[in-house]
This record gives structure tokens, sequence and C-alpha cells, in this order.
């Protein structure tokens, strides 16, 4: 194969930038485009959970009846619009066709290469001149009756199954987790996972991109992508037509808009999630904690609790809808003491490209020079850096690495 010596990515979220990271460790010349900004997807007000031992497919057996009653609730965590949309209605479908055990058993042992190797990439970042931090932290995690933890610990079973390891215990009875209610009687911990601040993280990956010679334009929306003589053209909305011999679309939940034409069929739905930050009276709380049967995460942020939740089946460019943050609000107030809900700041919105089966789209697609790396779903900020390095490799030498093999985007 010739010689990669340039390369655009498209996609200033967490993998694009730490794909074009990790092209520049291999020589390659990056220039890197965004139509908003650094982080300005999904991956600036997330929960910032790196969590392989949670990494897993997001369509389980339980949907069949969690999903006929969140239909019927306006607090539940799932929404989607009662429209007639058939393409989104067709998603719905192949969504729920995918929540089976076998299904989600495949889909698990596809992804358990890539959680196993997400923090060591991690590591390498940070080693590498990034100047963020990522965090180790046992979890809290807590239910208000016992039965509903069996579900999530069921879950972290087939995750060990598939050969993580998924160090989870349970507290013993009468045990109290300050800033949680008594309303919250089962409670357990979770080890060997991080967290990050995703926005400043991002944007310390931006810089360091930026310093090692990377051209990072944040006002350069794409347009069209074609092949040439010689390389890959890229329209860029108000700026001057580019050419690399790569082009890296790393668009999240409009990835299909560039990725189509080239062959990427399968159908990537935005799946919104929302959060907003409250205030913490006492001692900030310092470690992450998650409500499974809730469907809400909760993650340390600039002294304050980022509370997280939601997957809402919109359009990705939709208006913010304030009845989501309400039913978070709603679905966790009797949860938390000294947390006050009504004093909220950085109310947001992000959409997570979701696909059918669970699985990322990452490699090449049919077109010579164009590659994709989306479609994480709720893990993009944990499977980011493996997801770029393995890209990087492909890209460079020609080889598809192993933990990428699942993940081909012509499927």
């Amino acid at each position: 194969m010739a010689e990669t010596k340039s390369a655009i990515v498209v996609g200033a979220g967490m993998v694009g930038l730490a794909t074009a990271w990790h092209l520049q460790e291999r020589g390659v010349e990056v220039t890197v485009l965004d139509r908003h900004g650094v982080a300005s997807g999904s991956s600036w007000g997330n929960a910032g959970w790196l969590t392989p031992g949670m990494a897993m497919p997001l369509a389980d057996p339980s949907l069949w009846t969690y999903g006929p009653k969140a239909m019927l609730d306006p607090d539940a965590a799932l929404s989607v619009p009662f429209r007639f949309d058939s393409a989104l209605w067709g998603f719905v479908a192949r969504f729920m066709a995918h929540a089976t055990p076998g299904a989600w058993r495949r889909a698990m042992a596809a992804l358990t290469p890539i959680d196993r190797l997400a923090l060591e990439a991690y590591d390498e970042l940070e080693a590498g001149g990034v100047h963020a931090t990522s965090y180790a932290s046992p979890w809290v995690i807590g239910f208000e009756r016992e039965r509903e933890s069996r579900p999530f610990v069921h879950e972290l079973r087939g995750v060990a199954r598939a050969g993580q390891e998924v160090p989870l215990s349970r507290l013993p009875d009468g045990v109290r987790v300050p800033h949680l209610s008594p309303a919250v009687r089962s409670i357990w911990t979770l080890e060997g996972q991080r967290f990050i601040e995703p926005g400043p993280y991002a944007e310390a990956l931006a810089t360091s991109v930026s310093a090692r010679g990377a051209k990072v334009l944040t006002d350069a929306q794409v347009t069209g992508v074609r092949r040439v003589a010689g390389g890959t053209e890229v329209a860029v909305s108000g700026h001057d037509t580019m050419t690399s011999d790569v082009v890296v679309i790393a668009t999240g939940a409009w990835l299909p808009d560039l990725a189509r034409q080239f062959g990427v069929r399968t159908r990537v739905q935005a799946g919104r999630g929302y959060s907003f930050s409250a205030p913490v009276a006492g001692s900030p709380i310092d470690h992450p904690v998650y409500f499974p049967a809730r469907r809400v995460a909760c993650t340390p942020y600039q002294g304050r609790l980022r509370i997280a939740g939601t997957m809402e089946f919109r359009g990705p460019d939709e208006p913010f809808q304030p009845r989501r943050v309400e039913a978070i609000v709603n679905s966790v107030r009797g949860l938390f003491e000294g947390v006050d809900l009504d004093s909220r700041e950085d109310e947001w919105v992000g959409s997570r490209p979701v696909t059918p089966d669970g699985l990322p789209l990452v490699g090449r697609t049919a077109a010579p020079g164009v590659y994709v790396a989306g479609g994480h779903g709720m893990w993009g900020m944990v499977l980011g850096p493996a997801t770029g390095r393995a890209l990087a490799t492909l890209i460079t030498t020609g080889q598809t690495p192993e933990e990428i093999r699942p993940f081909d985007p012509l499927r």
C-alpha cells in the first residue's frame, strides 16, 4: 500500500481527536475539521465514565419489559417521540431485534477485546503529553429495592463471562454512603474503572494535537468528500477545498451524512443524552454514583455533581427538550441528601451515535482512502482512544487490529 503522509479527520470529538493523535504518532500530517468546535457533539456534557466493565450492548433482553412501560411514563429514561417517522421506527425495530440473550452475548464478545484495552489507551495519551487526568475511584451503585439490583448484577456477570474483570461487591446492610438518602437500601461498589471531566479532557487532547503540528479548524462544515487522482478531496463551507491521502469520518450521530455514499449502510441513530450539574452541601462527592434502575449516572465535576441520563431517540439537531431534564430530576429527587437539584447549571443535550447491533463502525469504507470511526453509542468516551489507536494502525499499515475487526463499517 502507498505510504500515508497526510490525513483529514472530520470530527473533533474524543474519537476523532484520538485518531488524529495516533496518526501523528505514526508520522502522518493531520488536519482536524469540525463544524462547531472541540467536543461540541456528545463529548462535552456526558458523564465522563471510563467504565470498560460497563461498556456492554445497549439492546438487552430487559428492554422487552422496560420499553413498553417507558413509552407510557414521561419520566422514563427511554424516550421515543410519538410521531410518524418511518426511518426512526425502522431503527427501533432493528434495535429491538437485537435485544435477545444470544445477540447480547455475541455483541459482548465483540466488544470485550477493545474494552480490555480502553484504560491502557488513556494511559498512553497521558504519558504522551496530553495534559489531562483520568481519575480512579470506586463506583457507588444504588438501588431502592434489592430485587432491582438483580438485572444489573446479571449483566455484569455476563461481562465477566466474556473475559473482563468486574470487581463488584455489595456493602453490608446498614452502611450509609454520604449524600445518599435512606431510600437507597441496596448499595454496591464497582472497582477498576475511572472517570474524566470530558469537555476539558477533549480540549487538552486537541491542544496536544495542535501543539504537535496539526491544523484544528473549528468552524469548518464539511459538505462533501470524494476521491480524486492521488488522494481524497474534502469540500468545506467557507474554506478552500482540501486534499489529503486519506479522510477519516468521525462525526458521531451525523456520520451517515458523509459516509453513506461510501457503502456504510448501517443506520446510526441519535440517542440523545441530557445532563446538568448541581451543587452539593458540605463535602463534595468525590466518586461516581450510578442508579441503574433509574438509568442515571452522576460524576464529580468541578466541585459540583454532574447528573446525566436519558436515551432519547430523536434527530441529532432537534431542539433541546427541557422535559427530559425534568424527568431526570424527578427520577432521583428522593435518592440524594444535600444535592440541590433545583440550582442547576450547564443543562446540556448531546447526540450519542447508536447502531442497531450495539457495535461501532470502525475501519475502511468501500472507497480507497476513506475511513469511518463512530457508532459507539454510550461508549465513545471510554473506547475513543483505543479506537483511534487501532484505526491509525489500520490506516498506516493496512492491517486490521483484532480489537476492531468485528466493527467493519460495511457489515
